[in-house]
């Protein structure tokens, strides 16, 4: 028997997140590791009357072990800026695509040269940027979330049952009715999202940070368990030459298998001016090259989620934390406003609750991780 949890969160993805219907073409893209999350998701989205195609094996890079390392230490410059068919017919043609997170090793590319890294992530700008426009207009509905592996239970100091009642619970896998959940945190979000249409200003102060950014005429987005599982966070795209002073990120940031520690960014009219990091900072230079849009901010976002409680070194938990703020370098998402093209969009996370603030139009919003309005 499927452990009931795993049914649960099958069913709030295809019925909630992705809200699959009759002759939907549903791709389902996940690692041998996730088989269980695989069947039920595959059952639920039958159930919808869609047609689902699962991709066992094209998690990320490459779904098996090893793989993903072997392509970036052998291709040649050539391969390297192949984008995949498959990838690519997935994120351009399908109705629905839901994405399973359910690595092995997460450190397998720490030793990767970074500029190999860097003409992959340019080779898939293109794909990235129809992507992003699809899930804008509504043409496609996509999710990420994750199944818990002892890689992942590693990096979070858990053993892996810990890590199974975490993914769980901050589903809400773990109740009768989690779409019921998360309806009450999307009517909990949009008081928010209402109170800041029409602002034009935000400015964030605290120990770790002192920036500046206009938001005018930009929408905020609730981030509901639509698009992530979990979720919890409202978001926008900044105006793009708007963001000036500067931020140190309280966590590690991580991208491409790649953790960078101690990340500092100083902003000049919304270019990345200077860069520093504890570790890896040759690789966080790398990704700033990227392209043009690498260096402006794409997001800048609130999490809201109190479920989520601590920093687990994965971006799709620990950006929602309850109390940080977080924004992205690169790509934007249009339905934003963000005009921001960029092959990257890469989270890093700051930690508001140890006297952060931020004032909108000159009006204390938020402090010390709460919401006082």
């Amino acid at each position: 028997m499927p452990d009931p949890r795993v049914v649960n969160l099958a069913r709030t993805i295809v019925r909630y997140s992705t809200k699959v219907k009759p002759k939907d073409r549903v791709a389902i893209v996940g690692s041998p590791r996730a088989a269980e999350l695989i069947r039920e998701l595959f059952r639920e989205a039958l159930r919808a009357g869609a047609y689902a195609y699962p991709f066992i094996g094209l998690e990320m890079l490459y779904g098996l072990d090893g793989l993903d390392e072997i392509f970036f230490r052998e291709a040649s410059e050539d391969q390297l800026r192949h984008v995949l068919c498959t990838e690519w017919m997935i994120r351009t043609e399908f109705d629905v695509l839901i994405a399973i997170r359910s690595q092995t090793n997460t450190h397998s590319l720490s030793t990767i040269d970074p500029e190999r890294q860097k003409i992959w992530a340019q080779a898939r700008g293109p794909m990235k940027e129809i992507f992003l426009r699809r899930g804008a207009s509504g043409e496609l509905r996509w999710n990420a979330t994750l199944f818990p592996t002892e890689a992942y239970a590693q990096d979070a100091d858990m053993s892996l049952a810990e890590l199974e009642d975490y993914v769980y619970s901050t589903t809400y896998s773990d109740i009768e009715d989690p779409i019921a959940a998360w309806q009450t945190i999307h009517n909990m979000q949009q008081r928010f999202i209402d109170w800041l249409k029409g602002k034009k200003k935000i400015e964030v102060k605290g120990p770790n940070i002192d920036m500046s950014l206009s938001i005018e005429d930009r929408i905020f987005i609730n981030s509901d368990g639509t698009n992530n599982m979990p979720s919890g966070e409202i978001f926008t795209g900044p105006v793009e030459d708007s963001a000036n002073g500067w931020v140190r990120f309280t966590y590690p940031a991580v991208l491409q298998g790649r953790e960078v520690s101690g990340v500092a960014l100083e902003f000049k009219d919304g270019r990345v001016v200077k860069a520093s990091a504890a570790k890896n900072e040759d690789f966080l230079m790398a990704m700033l090259d990227v392209d043009e849009g690498a260096r402006y901010l794409g997001e800048w976002a609130i999490g809201t989620n109190k479920m989520i409680n601590r920093f687990i070194k994965n971006i799709l938990f620990d950006e929602k934390i309850g109390g940080t703020i977080h924004m992205a370098l690169g790509a934007g998402y249009p339905e934003t406003g963000s005009t921001n093209k960029s092959a990257i969009h890469w989270d890093m996370i700051c930690d508001m609750r140890d006297g952060g603030q931020i004032f909108v139009d000159d009006e204390l919003m938020y402090e010390n991780g709460e919401f006082i309005i």
